[in-house]
């Protein structure tokens, strides 16, 4: 809590690339903070492994601690930055800063969308917050978008690029023709992957966030693993440049919508058209697009990842903190409902939640435009044969687009791509069972959704 003299007094736990950021920010602009705020946010410890990062900076050995519990003891905490990462160490440190009434920052999207609901649980019960703008897109305010910005609206979807990893190396692949080892190879050398990229590029973390993003975009709780998650990791160059010819950007596009009376929540690469508004998003940047039926379309677009950006996000949480305008947001009963299972236990302590597990539609089920590129002999009544397996399964095509072979004298399998009209993804898997079960097609189907721009309400006099 504020003290009466206007300052709030921080305890960071990590002290790497962001907690070192947020360090130095807290310390060289505190007055410009607190001219622009009116509050003075004081650092009072720093809880690390390992101090060369802090002893750099010139920190004074007084602020330096071991253990979490030694700085809540002798230091007057009133918040906690939870800046380790990981699980089981970050779960614990929040625990820990939460039973002794004292409200938390994170950046730790993979905490919170595994264990967030029994987190704020327990933050409610004991009177304090949880805040973690951080979490979803760095130097992005898109989580204060959704709960204040866009309070007045029913939000309709979200459709983001929100992993900096995947979207630099799919630059490379689009732009220089690049193939996907080669270009995870140069973005970890520029230091925008990791040694092990698995997270980013099998698409988890970009479960993690718009888990967290639809969680309070649409007041249920959604659990990141029960979503539909393809990575980046199996896509094809051929299938890269074969969207290019046809006039559209591959993404890996994370997507929540209302979806006939429930909510379709996924992350995939996509084949979305160069007029779209994500398509001119690249490199490591991010881009957020949310549909509200009051504002239409809004987009969010910055640096989703790096220390500066995520210590910016990390600082503003603590002056809502501070100010006492995030602890209202926090308690709304729709901020972050308990599911189901979990609400019994909230309500019997007092907790302000709203129970509610959204009905969370299959991909199957799913209605969208589809491309597919299948390796096929170059023989007569191949292509029929392909096509009355799409008719027999209701399946209309779009165009359809075969390479030559490179010499008729001896005909090699060549590349056909097939765009589709709209049909449900369980028709067509059952369409695509079929046809590689044909004797002319010489290689598992590659299938890509093509997602349009998704359709905002009429706005009269606009």
């Amino acid at each position: 809590m504020l003290t009466s003299d206007g300052r709030l007094g921080v305890a960071i736990v990590g002290c790497g690339a962001v907690g070192s950021e947020v360090a130095r920010t807290l310390r060289e602009r505190q007055h410009t903070l607190q001219n622009r705020s009116g509050v003075r946010l004081e650092l009072r410890a720093v809880v690390s492994r390992t101090f060369r990062t802090a002893r750099a900076m010139g920190l004074e050995e007084e602020l330096l601690f071991d253990r979490l519990e030694d700085a809540l003891a002798e230091r007057q905490i009133d918040c906690v930055v939870e800046l380790i990462g990981g699980l089981d160490q970050a779960h614990a440190a929040i625990h820990e800063a939460l039973s002794a009434g004292k409200h938390v920052v994170t950046a730790n999207k993979a905490l919170l969308a595994t264990h967030g609901s029994e987190l704020i649980a327990h933050a409610r019960r004991n009177g304090v917050t949880i805040a973690f703008e951080a979490s979803c897109a760095a130097g992005i305010p898109i989580l204060r978008a959704l709960y204040d910005g866009l309070a007045a609206n029913e939000i309709e979807a979200l459709y983001g690029i929100v992993n900096g990893t995947c979207n630099y190396i799919l630059t490379k692949m689009v732009d220089h023709g690049e193939r996907y080892i080669d270009a995870l190879s140069a973005a970890q050398a520029e230091r925008y992957a990791e040694a092990d990229p698995t997270l980013d590029v099998d698409g988890t973390d970009s479960a993690h966030k718009i888990a967290i993003m639809a969680t309070l975009a649409f007041g249920a709780h959604v659990d990141y693993r029960q979503l539909h998650v393809e990575g980046i990791n199996r896509l094809s160059l051929d299938d890269v440049t074969y969207a290019t010819r046809l006039g559209y950007i591959v993404k890996l596009l994370a997507v929540a919508r209302r979806y006939n009376g429930g909510l379709a929540v996924f992350v995939r690469p996509a084949f979305i058209s160069r007029e779209h508004p994500l398509a001119w998003v690249s490199g490591p940047f991010n881009a957020v697009s949310i549909y509200g039926d009051a504002t239409g379309h809004t987009m969010y677009y910055g640096r989703g990842a790096g220390g500066t950006p995520t210590a910016s996000a990390v600082v503003a949480d603590l002056v809502s903190i501070a100010r006492g305008a995030y602890q209202p947001v926090f308690r709304a009963p729709c901020f972050w409902p308990q599911p189901e299972s979990e609400t019994s236990a909230a309500e019997t302590t007092g907790a302000n939640t709203t129970a509610r597990n959204p009905q969370l539609i299959a991909v199957e089920e799913l209605e969208t435009r589809f491309y597919l590129r299948m390796s096929v002999d170059d023989t007569p009544g191949a292509l029929a044969r392909i096509a009355d397996v799409l008719g027999k399964h209701d399946i209309s095509i779009a165009s359809v687009f075969q390479a030559e072979a490179p010499d008729e004298r001896a005909p090699e399998p060549v590349h056909v791509v097939v765009t589709l009209h709209s049909t449900t993804e369980g028709r067509l898997r059952a369409a695509v069972k079929r046809i590689e079960a044909l004797k002319s097609v010489r290689s598992p189907v590659s299938i890509i959704p093509i997602i349009d721009e998704h359709p905002e309400r009429s706005f009269a006099g606009a």
